[in-house]
């Protein structure tokens, strides 16, 4: 992982490029075509935000009965309680690297997901100000490559606390 220090609010990483700061977080999503989404939480031991399972009825947001039944089950769990901004500590980079040493004690569900039909992805929502870089090392590709884990990354040109777009200073 690339050393990063701030320097005149702006972080530098280790090769000398300015990097600007950035909130994002991080969830895991997971689609199968018929699994039952309390076995995904028992199996990773993380308590999910959205699920539902091939065949049941389809729900809208505020839980309203919809048309049809869903055609896959799903299933999402945060793996940051909240949006965290950037730092020389923390990064995208760090969290994911973290996540993916504790998913890989469940490489053997994650490649029998892959197997029958499933998919499981690591989403990324980057909420930016400017432009800005995100370095990923061979060490964490590799390790989403072995997981079978795809990346979705999600990109924002504003805080997920401001109203509106984000404005020049």
């Amino acid at each position: 992982m690339q050393a990063a220090q701030r320097l005149s609010g702006a972080l530098v990483n280790s090769t000398g490029n300015s990097m600007s700061e950035y909130e994002f977080t991080i969830s895991l999503r997971i689609r199968h075509p018929s699994i039952e989404p309390r076995s995904i939480t028992q199996t990773l031991g993380i308590e999910p935000q959205h699920t539902w399972k091939a065949g049941d009825p389809r729900r809208g947001p505020a839980g309203e009965a919809r048309e049809g039944t869903y055609r896959e089950s799903y299933w999402m769990g945060r793996l940051m309680p909240e949006p965290e901004l950037s730092s020389g500590r923390l990064s995208v980079e760090s969290v994911l690297l973290q996540t993916l040493a504790q998913l890989r004690r469940s490489h053997a569900f994650l490649e029998q997901l892959s197997t029958d039909g499933g998919i499981a992805e690591v989403h990324v929502s980057l909420f930016v100000r400017e432009t800005f870089r995100l370095d990923l090392t061979p060490e964490t590709l590799g390790l989403l490559g072995r997981l079978g884990l795809a990346v979705a990354l999600e990109i924002h040109p504003h805080s997920p606390h401001d109203v509106g777009p984000a404005t020049a200073s």
